[in-house]
């Protein structure tokens, strides 16, 4: 069986979304290693890459706050904490994965990233997360000024009663 890294990505995302919510909720019980093999044991017979799996949830764990600081000034319209709880978690899969992930093309990564905003972000979120990813891979690959962010597309007529501000991904 090939391995299958998406569903990989879904497990972490998973994971990681439940450690969030039940971080700020602040449960002491909470114990992520624990959440992750039962995550990845709802799907055992599918993966034969779990290491991935828990490298990727450890390193990203790891690397929060240093994966924000590399967020923001990309996206500075949304403050990090603004942005919503997927979209943020798959914008850290997506930039740990290009800084952490030599096998795996950026290219890929992001597409990766992308699948995963489609799937389980709100309805702007793929284009949001490929635009801030996409920024990052140039800026990394040297053509892009590092202190300039991504483009802010613009936003689409909504319903006066739609008028709070809203990240991408907010329903």
């Amino acid at each position: 069986m090939a391995s299958n890294r998406h569903l990989g990505r879904i497990i972490a995302l998973q994971t990681l979304y439940e450690q969030e919510l039940r971080q700020e909720a602040g449960d002491k019980a909470f114990d992520i290693k624990e959440v992750l093999e039962r995550n990845i044991e709802r799907y055992k017979k599918m993966l034969d890459d779990m290491e991935f799996i828990r490298q990727l949830v450890a390193g990203v764990t790891k690397q929060a706050a240093k994966l924000d600081a590399k967020l923001q000034p990309v996206a500075p319209e949304w403050p990090i904490d603004q942005i919503a709880r997927m979209d943020r978690l798959v914008l850290r899969i997506g930039l740990y994965e290009l800084e952490n992930e030599a096998d795996v093309p950026p290219k890929v990564v992001i597409n990766e990233a992308v699948e995963l905003a489609k799937a389980f972000g709100g309805d702007n979120s793929s284009k949001f997360i490929n635009g801030v990813l996409g920024t990052l891979l140039r800026q990394r690959e040297g053509g892009e000024d590092k202190a300039k962010p991504a483009k802010k597309k613009p936003a689409a007529k909504k319903k006066p009663a739609a008028n709070a501000k809203k990240s991408p991904g907010k329903t």
